[in-house]
């Protein structure tokens, strides 16, 4: 299995991400990487990501990096 992250504009535009990702062979592993990443993303531009196992997305819909998004 490999879980992938999808970046994405604010908008639901593809966007270039400033950190590298990986593929993950686990859920907590890639969660763990965007609680680690998440302010450097945004920094570089992306507003909101998705999580993908194998193609699949895990989430019913993108997970925003906005702080303020959350309340």
């Amino acid at each position: 299995m490999a879980w992938t992250w999808r970046f994405e504009k604010a908008d639901g535009a593809e966007a270039a991400p400033a950190v590298e990702p990986e593929e993950f062979t686990t859920q907590g592993d890639a969660e763990s990487w965007i609680g680690e990443e998440w302010k450097a993303l945004l920094d570089g531009g992306v507003d909101q990501v998705r999580l993908f196992e194998d193609g699949t997305e895990v989430y019913a819909g993108p997970m925003s990096l906005h702080a303020d998004a959350e309340g």
